[in-house]
Parts: C-alpha cells; sequence; structure tokens
C-alpha cells in the first residue's frame, strides 16, 4: 500500500519543478510570518500569508522548469551578495577576543592579526605588497 503510493507520487512529480532554495526560503519566512500573525493578529498579514503559500506550492508542482530555475537562480545570486557583505562582520564579532582586523596602510587589503598582550604597536603590511 505504501508503496504504491510512493510510486504513484513519483509518477506525479515526474517533469515538475520540486523544491530549490526559494522554496526553502518561503517556508521559513511563511512560518515566521505566522508567528508573527499570532501575536500581532494583522487580518491583512492572513490573507497575505495564504496566498504566499499558494504561491510557493505552485512553483513546487510547476512545469515550467526553466522559469523556476531563472527564478531560484535570481534568488540565488541576490543572497550570495548579501553572504559576501554579512560574513566579513560576522568574523569580526565572531573573533573580536583573538584577533584584530588592521587595513594595510599601502593596498588597503584588511588582515586579521593575533592579539599582542604588550603595548607594542603593529606594523601592517599585506603579503600583496612584500611580494611585489
Amino acid at each position: 500500500m505504501l508503496n504504491k503510493i510512493k510510486v504513484k507520487l513519483a509518477q506525479f512529480m515526474q517533469g515538475r519543478y520540486g523544491i530549490d532554495y526559494l522554496y526553502v526560503a518561503g517556508i521559513i519566512l511563511y512560518f515566521v510570518l505566522s508567528l508573527i500573525q499570532t501575536f500581532a493578529q494583522i487580518p491583512f498579514l492572513n490573507m497575505l500569508l495564504t496566498i504566499f503559500i499558494i504561491w510557493i506550492f505552485y512553483r513546487v508542482f510547476s512545469k515550467k522548469i526553466s522559469t523556476r530555475r531563472a527564478e531560484n537562480q535570481k534568488i540565488m545570486t541576490w543572497t550570495s551578495k548579501l553572504q559576501r557583505k554579512v560574513k566579513p562582520v560576522w568574523q569580526r564579532i565572531h573573533h573580536v577576543r583573538t584577533h584584530r582586523y588592521r587595513k594595510c596602510s599601502e593596498c588597503g587589503v584588511t588582515l586579521r592579526l593575533p592579539i599582542k598582550r604588550e603595548e607594542a604597536k603593529w606594523f601592517v603590511r599585506s603579503a600583496r605588497i612584500a611580494l611585489a
């Protein structure tokens, strides 16, 4: 019985787009907004959530694979740009007790240096300058 259901579901999903990064991000956003909705009781948000979940499942069951792939690629490009901006900030916060970040006075590259315990100052110069 269970095997028949699996086969039928696999046959139904053939040629359909399926789950991707945008689907996962959409489901997470849906649950966050629905949690906000339970506390805030905004009537317009409830209707918006219903439309949003219908759109998410429409994308999953869609047979327009090239269109869905292009949508997902746009989101992946946007998130990778955002991650490139956020990651250095997160690393600075994470290593605040063990390292200091200084810029090279000549080329402007940011260097991660271990904390010096004595009162000496770092002379900061990147490897790019040393090799040139």
